[in-house]
């Protein structure tokens, strides 16, 4: 589980994140919403350490991020996978030694068992036969899903994804929305996930944080979102109407 307790971020007097605090639970679908640039994507930024908190406390499992070490610090990264927006995979790198970085970069692996952890992680995204092909020769959506398999590489504990379904068709991005669903429920994954794509919010949403000019406005699982009046969420409900008809 990680919790985030009252964390604020600002720049040159500017807040862009304002005392957020939220649980995000394991083997659960944790959805970050929120129209552009509401503080979606620095508030997992935040999370990762990739900007340091004004004040407020970021636990992983009852450690507390902001606390400790850098060596740490370095700890709780090993545990964390990544799904960047633009899939941002290494274009001098083949697939397999795309999805192997983490593991020659983290792990004390012979190189046989990177090979067969590879080989184990593009079967789970049902990627075959793309071991020696470079990314511009994939299509978007394989991309994505070499993306995913190379954050799973070290079996983390905890999930980020930020727009994983960015650029892609619907259809495209029905199947990646399924692929990280199926992972985060078969492994009990931490799972967060910013977008502002609706189909995500209907089909794998477990739990869901609205946020708005920094400030988390509304939280509660799929159900509620769905059924609620609340006129915080009118504009985001008036999309997602067009995807449960």
């Amino acid at each position: 589980m990680i919790v985030v307790d009252s964390i604020t971020k600002s720049f040159s007097g500017n807040v862009v994140l304002d005392n957020f605090s939220s649980k995000f639970e394991p083997g659960r679908i944790n959805l970050i919403i929120g129209r552009s640039g509401s503080g979606k994507t620095m508030t997992i930024k935040c999370m990762l350490g990739l900007h340091q908190v004004d004040c407020g406390s970021i636990y992983f499992d009852n450690r507390n991020f902001i606390s400790l070490s850098e060596r740490d610090r370095k700890k709780i990264r090993k545990e964390i996978g990544m799904v960047f927006q633009g899939s941002a995979l290494f274009d001098s790198m083949t697939v397999s030694e795309n999805v192997m970085f983490p593991l020659t970069m983290s792990s004390k692996m012979t190189k046989d068992k990177m090979i067969e952890r590879v080989n184990f992680c593009l079967n789970r995204v049902d990627l075959k036969n793309v071991n020696d092909l470079y990314p511009s020769e994939l299509s978007g959506g394989m991309q994505k899903r070499v993306a995913i398999a190379r954050a799973i590489a070290l079996n983390p504990k905890y999930l980020f994804c930020d727009e994983p379904n960015s650029g892609l068709d619907p259809a495209t991005a029905k199947v990646i929305d399924n692929l990280l669903k199926e992972i985060t429920y078969e492994y009990k994954i931490t799972t967060v996930i910013n977008t502002h794509d609706m189909n995500s919010v209907v089909d794998i949403g477990d739990r869901i944080i609205y946020i708005e000019e920094g400030r988390k406005k509304w939280e509660g699982d799929k159900k509620t979102f769905l059924e609620t009046d609340d006129k915080e969420l009118h504009y985001f409900k008036s999309f997602s109407k067009l995807f449960t008809k």
